[in-house]
């Protein structure tokens, strides 16, 4: 429950601070008075769009806060707390703050939140209903989401829309398979050629710099030959060989150390030298052997050379991405040649999901369709206390594409003439009855089994193009759906002001030469007065009688 509203430097509201009841509280005023205001500052709190537009003329900012009463009421505690509000000895404050370049900042327990944060607690702290309201009921998916409101079918809408979007994403999966065929069986010759082209030459990793190697000694033969025998020859195979050379300066230093040991040590790295050049004899004789010129191998390796440069040309820098690539490749065209059976599986799957999504929107439907027939008795109850005791109110379903929110469609449907047919809102329902038809609609989504939201609701201008007993009857029926929960209403109706339970008057007044609006609550004679106005627009005796006799009504 709104239990204070406080509003600074919006549009022509200066200052304004006012403390609202339970029950039902009413707004009135002259025409521009600033009576919507109060509702837009609310709509702020409810997470509306701000605007620096709606700052007062020559100020940096506007403000609006209000206190709401959350206590006893468990269920909301306990949604708030999961939201991270957390109520202080039972009330919340909510703020909110446009800036002068249009930004806007939002507070909830003290704490920063955003807009978005603010309509989720909207959705528990209140509701705003305004004629633009009234034209949404128009709208075949307003009229959809007011049933399944009305129905409380949370758990199957939620089964539906998961069993949809199975269905839709193996549906849109077999679509992009079929789509893309035509590019599959083209890419496929391709990949097809490619994996041929790399298998025929069959490059292995590294191969590239043996065979680069290789060549390279095959084109010189001749002058390896020539360089290995004169090492051979120096190492080993003449009299003046390294070999010869140091087996001479062994013996004779073997003789010096028989005569001086101290010779001794240096034996030793001769001995060891004499071993690595025998073994290195050995080594260029081999390879001396192996040197073969061979014209055949040579045509054989620079061909392979040339193949493999022309895989690196098309497909890689290097071996190692040519096998990359040849991996890739053969993937794809496994996956192209097992297109078949990757559709069948696709099929089998749209068909297994589809018919889960069937079941799912069936069972939603049904449940739909049994609240329909309670909510078409329901409005036409609240229809006959508000004036229109004959209307017939009906929801006619008919079936339409697969959404997420099941494959229903609905048309709520009125006769307010005994022996009409019912036909749509927007082709019969005047002004007056669409006014009465959408809060027979609100007072029956708001009030269900007996039990109510208990929110602040809202009502702004619900009386449009009503007036007389009708009017009456609509101030009734507000006040009865106010035994539950708190309800504001704007009004230019004395009728529907005679039935509250506290009236507040809007009205401009002039101030240091601006003009600011300001709120008063009216009790005994002021009230008589503002009613005594609302009926004649001057005070005259009869005004004030009337206006006292719509006051004890309301009180019935």
């Amino acid at each position: 429950m709104l239990v204070e509203l406080m509003v600074e430097n919006l549009a022509v509201i200066e200052r304004l601070r006012v403390r609202f009841h339970s029950g039902f509280n009413v707004l009135t005023g002259e025409t521009g008075s600033g009576k919507s205001i109060v509702v837009d500052a609310l709509g702020l709190l409810f997470g509306g769009r701000a605007s620096a537009e709606m700052i007062r003329t020559g100020c940096d900012k506007a403000r609006v806060s209000g206190i709401f009463e959350v206590t006893g009421e468990a269920a909301v505690k306990s949604r708030l707390e999961a939201l991270g509000v957390a109520p202080e000895e039972g009330e919340l404050i909510v703020e909110r703050e446009i800036l002068s370049n249009g930004k806007s900042r939002a507070f909830a327990a003290s704490r920063p939140v955003t807009a978005t944060l603010l309509r989720e607690l909207a959705a528990l702290l209140g509701d705003i209903h305004g004629q633009h309201d009234q034209q949404r009921l128009f709208d075949r998916e307003e009229q959809l989401a007011m049933l399944d409101e009305f129905a409380r079918a949370a758990a199957a809408m939620s089964e539906t829309a998961g069993r949809y979007q199975d269905w839709k994403s193996a549906s849109d999966a077999l679509e992009q398979l079929d789509r893309t065929e035509q590019d599959r069986v083209r890419l496929a010759d391709l990949w097809s050629y490619q994996v041929k082209e790399i298998e025929s030459v069959a490059p292995k990793a590294g191969e590239d710099d043996a065979l680069e190697q290789e060549k390279k000694i095959l084109q010189n033969v001749t002058r390896l030959e020539q360089s290995a025998s004169a090492a051979y020859e120096a190492l080993y195979d003449s009299p003046t060989a390294a070999l010869a050379q140091i087996r001479t300066a062994r013996k004779r230093l073997e003789e010096l150390a028989r005569i001086d040991a101290s010779m001794e040590p240096l034996l030793e790295p001769l001995k060891s030298a004499e071993a690595q050049i025998d073994d290195a004899s050995y080594s260029v004789r081999d390879y001396l052997g192996r040197l073969e010129a061979d014209p055949a191998r040579l045509d054989h390796v620079e061909s392979r050379l040339v193949a493999i440069e022309k895989l690196k040309r098309k497909y890689g820098a290097t071996i190692e991405e040519i096998l990359a690539f040849y991996d890739t490749t053969r993937k794809q065209l496994d996956t192209a040649e097992n297109t078949e059976a990757r559709r069948a599986e696709l099929k089998r799957a749209v068909d297994q999901a589809a018919a889960a999504y069937r079941d799912a929107a069936l069972k939603l439907s049904e449940a739909r369709q049994a609240a329909a027939r309670k909510l078409e008795k329901k409005v036409e109850e609240e229809l006959a206390s508000l004036a229109m005791d004959r209307t017939r109110f009906r929801i006619a379903f008919s079936e339409s594409a697969w959404t997420a929110h099941g494959f229903d469609a609905v048309e709520y449907l009125i006769a307010p003439n005994l022996g009409e047919e019912p036909r749509p809102l927007d082709k019969i329902a005047s002004g007056g009855e669409l006014s009465r038809v959408a809060l027979a609609l609100k007072a029956s989504t708001i009030v269900r089994g007996g039990k109510a939201t208990l929110r602040t609701l809202v009502f702004d201008e619900v009386d449009a193009g009503i007036g007389g007993r009708a009017a009456e009857s609509v101030g009734r029926r507000l006040k009865t759906i106010a035994g539950a929960n708190q309800v504001l209403c704007v009004t230019h109706l004395a009728q529907i002001a005679g039935c509250a339970d506290h009236h507040y008057s809007v009205e401009k007044r002039e101030a240091k030469g601006r003009t600011v609006a300001a709120i008063e609550e009216l009790e005994g004679d002021a009230r008589t007065r503002e009613i005594g106005r609302m009926l004649s627009g001057e005070l005259t005796p009869e005004a004030l009688r009337h206006a006292e006799d719509l006051i004890r009504r309301g009180r019935g």
